[in-house]
């Protein structure tokens, strides 16, 4: 499917990788060709998407970038950005295929069905392998982080906020690379249930992202925040089991993941009807190829008069990216991060003809513009007053480890 969907300048792959999990409504589902689009960095963003969602009644695919944030609250973003997505892009596609229980559903508007699938099953994959020597520079020195997180302790100790996710860009400014090789390369190290191979020209997405920002089923919303990372030991089963003990009864993840539900709480209240958010599960620990991660699941119920982009603004940017209080945390992360986030820690994903929608949270991501050949991943994690800045610094390069990885390759 990808290898015949990469012939399209604009296409949008979202993969589960079998995990099977509650909540999905697909194994993977695959947008191609924009028949409309909608793209835009400037005023009234949600606002012009709910016309266009309204406009096409219609599959929707495309992306949030964290700069939006300044439509939402009185902020701007001043750090540079060399990958260039716009803040948001919506797209229209002419060709939607849905795999589901080993059934392959299509959809499209201008061809036969017929035709559409012999093209699909006729296209032979690549099986070049394009060796990767990619070198990874950063924006921060391990000194520089840590007197930065300390900084940013202090910012917690005077009462400005309580938590805070400070990320780092790693980068390259002259990388070419195959970006379908690369997700597959991606995809086999680090196969996560939000993952999604997207291409808008000549800028792609790759990402093998765990978490979900957001979906809605019907009148159910619900968020899925991640707080809290421990190293996998896949070669000792005991050493195993006892990181995802530690992990478990870990105070600092506990107390992280707690503030990050109470926020992510506070956001659905503003759109549920009184009284119907809950949290469905409290820090579960789920395994993942190279880590456990501690998840929660908060739930709430919307009336029909609730437009879709009033429930993106209400809730945008996700509160695991941020911290609490959002709008603090957010003129902080712009003061002491070197980059601008743009698509990452955005979302990903799609809206339904019946406004459903579902959407990841873009983190464990390789950011690629061909054109200026810049390749951008970044990582971070919360920090709180009781953080210890070696640890964090430790827990990024863990974050980044499956990225570095396949890019030397």
């Amino acid at each position: 499917m990808l290898d015949w969907a990469n012939q399209f300048s604009i296409c949008c792959f979202l993969d589960d990788h079998q995990y099977r999990l509650r909540e999905h409504r697909f194994e993977c589902i695959l947008a191609v060709n924009a028949e409309s689009v909608l793209h835009t960095t400037g005023d009234r963003a949600f606002e012009q998407l709910q016309g266009f969602i309204d406009k096409n009644s219609d599959w929707c695919f495309g992306h949030l970038g964290y700069d939006l944030k300044n439509e939402i609250e009185t902020l701007q973003s001043n750090n540079a950005d060399f990958v260039q997505f716009d803040d948001l892009f919506f797209f229209v596609p002419e060709i939607v295929l849905i795999l589901r229980s080993n059934e392959l559903l299509i959809g499209v508007k201008s061809r036969e069905h017929a035709s559409v699938a012999a093209a699909v099953f006729s296209t032979v994959p690549a099986t070049t392998h394009q060796p990767l020597q990619i070198e990874i520079k950063s924006r921060f020195t391990r000194d520089a982080y840590i007197d930065t997180v300390q900084q940013l302790q202090q910012h917690i100790l005077r009462g400005d906020c309580y938590e805070i996710n400070f990320c780092q860009e790693f980068y390259n400014d002259n990388a070419v690379i195959d970006p379908l090789q690369v997700y597959r390369a991606l995809s086999k190290e680090s196969p996560n249930p939000f993952s999604c191979y997207y291409r808008l020209e000549e800028k792609y997405l790759l990402c093998a992202s765990p978490e979900r920002y957001l979906r809605k089923s019907g009148s159910r919303l619900i968020s899925q925040p991640i707080k809290g990372t421990i190293q996998r030991n896949n070669k000792r089963t005991e050493s195993d089991r006892l990181n995802r003990e530690t992990l478990q009864h870990s105070s600092k993840d506990r107390s992280e993941n707690i503030m990050i539900v109470d926020l992510v709480r506070n956001d659905l209240a503003k759109v549920c009807t009184e009284g119907s958010v809950k949290v469905d599960e409290l820090m579960g620990i789920y395994a993942f190829p190279q880590v456990y991660q501690m998840i929660s699941t908060v739930s709430g119920e919307v009336a029909d008069t609730v437009r879709v982009a009033d429930i993106l603004k209400a809730t945008f940017p996700m509160g695991s990216m941020t911290g609490a209080p959002k709008k603090r945390v957010m003129e902080l992360i712009e003061q002491y991060e070197r980059t601008r986030r743009g698509l990452f820690s955005g979302a990903a994903g799609y809206i339904s003809p019946e406004q459903d929608m579902d959407f990841n949270v873009v983190i464990r991501s390789i950011l690629y513009n061909a054109s200026n050949r810049y390749l951008s991943f970044q990582t971070g994690s919360a920090i709180t007053y009781y953080s210890r800045a070696e640890d964090e610094y430790e827990e990024c390069l863990l974050k980044a480890a499956a990225i570095k990885k396949v890019l030397n390759t």
